[in-house]
């Protein structure tokens, strides 16, 4: 199986009982968008070492790449580095250039046993340096475990994004008076006939709203995105149209 794109897994008990909302996730969502890696995958589950391990596997057999969230730091509940180790067959291992980040950070150069939990990573894990902080971004086979902390995550998540390439889609959107059944007829022709390009149709209820159904039109070219959005209003009646973006 050919994996592409990217596969997400937000980490926390925190997030699950409604203790914390997670930001991770949508904030993730818009920058894969932004730079064109597409996303197949976002799974919430518990600081469990199992449930992260299955996590991972799912994520894994469908994306090239996977971002988790959460629990990389030094209590008892942040499991991540050990569940993701289950995950690739690799042990756990204490990587000497990080414990050397946290020796100049501790106060006399003396830290804690659990305050040095934070230099375990999986075998064969890399450090890449992060700007305007001291706390490098873990990553280990295509698998990136940032932090559940939403600033923390955001300046590492541009870190990653710096390294990897997507190809940004060019969307078009139609904002509509009618109907979903008064369109679809249109909008399977056009789909049937253009394959290549991705078609969404999203309802509106809101009344107070000047439109009914948002149209999407998008593809990694222009020119069919023009094509599929002008087919698309020929086929519609008269004014049907409220605007286009």
């Amino acid at each position: 199986m050919n994996r592409t794109g990217a596969a997400a897994i937000i980490i926390g008990n925190e997030v699950l009982t409604a203790k914390v909302q997670d930001q991770n996730g949508p904030h993730l969502i818009k920058r894969l968008r932004e730079v064109g890696i597409p996303l197949r995958s976002v799974e919430m589950v518990l600081d469990e070492v199992d449930d992260i391990v299955d996590a991972m596997n799912r994520a894994r057999s469908r994306a090239r790449y996977v971002f988790t969230s959460g629990g990389i730091g030094p209590t008892h509940d942040d499991v991540t580095v050990r569940a993701v180790a289950l995950a690739l067959g690799r042990p756990v291992v204490r990587l000497p250039e990080m414990v050397s980040l946290i020796e100049a950070r501790a106060p006399g150069g003396k830290v804690t046993p659990e305050g040095m939990r934070l230099a375990d990573a999986p075998e064969g894990a890399v450090l890449l340096p992060q700007a305007g902080s001291w706390f490098p971004v873990l990553t280990v086979g295509d698998v990136y475990l940032l932090p559940g902390v939403p600033q923390l995550f955001r300046m590492q998540l541009e870190t990653v994004l710096a390294r990897l390439s997507g190809s940004p889609v060019v969307l078009h959107s139609l904002y509509l008076r009618l109907g979903e059944s008064e369109i679809a007829a249109v909008l399977d022709r056009v789909a049937l006939d253009m394959p290549h390009v991705a078609i969404g149709s999203y309802p509106e209820f809101d009344p107070s709203k000047d439109f009914r159904v948002k149209i999407t039109v998008e593809s990694a070219d222009l020119a069919p995105v023009q094509e599929a959005a002008e087919r698309i209003v020929r086929g519609l009646p008269a004014g049907a149209v409220v605007r286009r973006e």
